[in-house]
């Protein structure tokens, strides 16, 4: 069976942004932009127009530039949003207004100080009202995650009705299982009318460190598009994470889709919104962090060494990385530091490797991390490279 497509949505450049400290400057997020672009991107939203000149700026001219993707602009569900949000777009190939409102009990009450009647005839009138300048308009129904899904369902199909072409169903504060999340997601696949003449969104976030799980969990239920981050950043404790998603679905062929992503720009991509933003990557970030296919252990360096498979589910260069990393400390076995002797040029007989070895452990009690210049200070004194 035909694998089904799902749809990158990557809002590095707008909820990304939204990172304090994080602020770029236009030319920095047209070059991102340009380089989502080539990662495969399927829709990029651009910013927020209406929230300051230097963003409307940005989304106009990544309109203007980019050739492939969808490029989208966020707006509240108030016309002036729409107004402007249109006007940044509008020279876009492919152009995109992303409009919506909050839905759930709390944020009805205490946000907006309204009534689920009203925030539905708000919602419906914002999709119509963008209607007239796009013909894709995606409506987010933020805070989804708490909201009761009867009314969701309610206004989902609404929005429909009214012309949505994409239906974002935002976990907004990360509050989901993905139990829950994913029957959320079935629940309306199940409930609303006519909810195959739109594409159905996830928007995680990570605040209990399942935005990605509950992507995951919401494509297994239904939806075909994924809102995302480079390095998962984003508000609070971040995004789902783009990178994360991708393997996620590359590497379990069982759900059955695929995406447009080239994989190998991966950790490309990482490095460069890492440095424009000024975020470093931790080092034990999943696909792309420095330690993501390092290895320290003897057992683990061992198994490695004999068949990379054994410690390893992803080829690094499948991201974008080199090689594996055998890093020596005071864990390591003879077997890394026969391995690493190797690359360096030295070819150890059986009795050279354990004397070297007894003179590696003492050098690697001393330091964190045993480097090539130690190695070949230590390996010259016992054999000749």
């Amino acid at each position: 069976m035909a694998k089904e497509q799902v749809y990158i949505f990557d809002t590095t450049l707008r909820d990304g942004e939204q990172v304090p400290g994080c602020k770029l400057n236009t030319e920095e997020k047209i070059e991102i932009a340009l380089q989502l672009e080539h990662l495969g991107v399927d829709i990029i939203e651009a910013g927020f127009p209406i929230s300051s000149p230097g963003d409307f700026e940005a989304v106009d001219k990544i309109s203007r530039t980019l050739k492939t993707p969808i490029v989208c602009a966020l707006s509240r569900a108030v016309k002036e949003d729409i107004n402007i949000a249109a006007e940044a777009v509008k020279r876009a190939i492919r152009p995109r207004i992303h409009t919506g409102i909050g839905t759930s009990d709390i944020h009805i009450r205490y946000k907006l100080n309204s009534t689920p009647e009203e925030v539905l005839k708000r919602g419906v009138a914002a999709v119509k009202y963008a209607k007239k300048f796009v013909e894709d308009v995606e409506f987010y129904a933020e805070d989804a995650g708490r909201t009761n899904n009867v009314f969701l369902a309610e206004i989902i199909e609404a929005v429909i009705a009214a012309g949505a072409t994409v239906v974002n169903i935002p976990d907004t504060t990360g509050y989901c299982l993905p139990e829950d999340y994913g029957k959320k997601i079935r629940f309306l696949k199940e409930n609303v009318k006519h909810i195959d003449k739109a594409i159905i969104s996830t928007h995680c976030h990570n605040d209990l460190g399942l935005a990605t799980a509950n992507s995951v969990s919401g494509i297994q239920h239904g939806a075909r598009q994924v809102e995302c981050t480079i390095n998962g950043i984003g508000e609070r404790a971040g995004n789902t994470s783009l990178e994360e998603v991708v393997m996620v679905l590359k590497q379990h062929s069982n759900i059955n889709v695929s995406s447009n992503i080239n994989t190998q720009m991966l950790f490309p991509t990482s490095q460069l919104v890492s440095e424009m933003m000024g975020m470093p990557v931790q080092p034990n970030k999943a696909i792309v962090g420095s330690n993501a296919f390092s290895h320290s252990s003897g057992i683990h360096q061992d198994g490695v060494i004999k068949n990379r498979e054994n410690y390893e589910i992803i080829d690094p260069k499948e991201v974008g990385v080199t090689e594996s990393s055998i890093v020596l400390t005071a864990r390591s076995g003879r077997a890394a530091l026969n391995y690493r002797a190797k690359k360096l040029g030295y070819n150890l007989s059986k009795e050279e490797l354990n004397n070297s070895y007894q003179n590696f452990l003492i050098l690697a009690d001393k330091k964190k991390e045993v480097e090539d210049n130690d190695l070949h200070a230590l390996l010259s004194t016992i054999v000749t490279a």
